[in-house]
This record gives structure tokens, sequence and C-alpha cells, in this order.
């Protein structure tokens, strides 16, 4: 009985310690593809799934413009989570050898409001950490995410003309 216990307790701990959000196979996100177009940008944005050596992905790729006081294209997925259980988010991404970014919302945030972090992707596979702790508030930079329920997690192309791909073969809390 005291076994049963001990191996209920350690299996308690692990979904606490680490949550996938979307793993491409047993575990799969509600994704929603938006853009600046929302608020009069002209930037163009496709996200889909993708089968390639055996590895299957998600793709966010588009053109991100400036003009219009445009600049972005993201996928986004909305959920309910204590940032408080959770250490950081992980990625296994790559890319075309760009910037791109990771934006946080919780309830009762305005729309153009968010904490985020930025992270470099290359054309090779590769699994990059982002801690919660180093989140920013994008409207002044200095509060931080802190204990606080997330209602969403964007991936973005953000700020300035080119054209994006990301390539996204998980994400999860850790």
């Amino acid at each position: 009985m005291i076994r049963f216990f001990s191996i209920l307790l350690s299996l308690l701990t692990l979904n606490l310690s680490s949550m996938i959000i979307d793993n491409l196979n047993d575990v799969r996100a509600d994704w929603t593809a938006i853009s600046d177009q929302v608020m009069g940008g002209i930037s163009e944005v496709n996200f889909y799934e993708i089968e390639e050596d055996g590895e299957t992905f998600y793709r966010l790729e588009g053109n991100v413009s400036t003009e219009n006081n445009g600049g972005f294209i993201q996928s986004r997925v909305k959920m309910n989570i204590n940032s408080n259980n959770f250490d950081g988010i992980r990625l296994k991404v790559r890319g075309n050898n760009n910037e791109y970014f990771i934006h946080l919302r919780a309830p009762r945030m305005l729309p153009w409001n968010y904490f985020y972090s930025e992270f470099y992707v290359t054309d090779q596979w590769q699994t990059i950490e982002l801690p919660i702790k180093n989140f920013k508030y994008s409207r002044n930079g200095n509060e931080l995410l802190g204990s606080t329920n997330i209602r969403s997690i964007g991936l973005v192309a953000y700020g300035k003309d080119f054209s994006a791909q990301l390539d996204i073969a998980g994400i999860e809390l850790y």
C-alpha cells in the first residue's frame, strides 16, 4: 500500500513539473493564425502541418510587413494555466535563421499588451528553453510575469520586414 502511494505521488509530481501543449502526436493544441491585418496591416500568414523525413511539424510562415502600422504574424493557442507551476517554455524548432518571439497573455490584459521572450532559430532542429522569469512586459519592459494565469501562448514573427518561416515540432511548459 505504501508503495502504491509512493508511485502515485511520483506520477502526480511529474504531471505538475511539465505539461505538453502540443507534440503533434497524442497531444494537440487548437492553433489559430492571425496577422496584423486585424488592425489594418498587410502581413500575410500561413500555418499548417507538414511531414518531412518522418517528422511531423507545424510551419508558421508568411511575409511580415511594417506598412500601415503593421508588422506581425502569429499562431496562438488558448489555455488557462498558472505560470507559478512552471519554470519556462520548451520548444523544438527550426527556421530561416531569424529571431522570433513567444507572447504570453494573462487575463484582463488589453489586446496590445503581452509578456514576451525572443529566441533565434537556425535551419537545424534545436530545443530552446525560455524561463518564465525572463519574459518582459510589452508596455514598458519592467514588469515581470510573476504568478498569474496564462490565457494564451503565441509564436510570433514581428517587428521588421521579412519572410518568416518557423517550424515547430513540439511545445511544452517545464
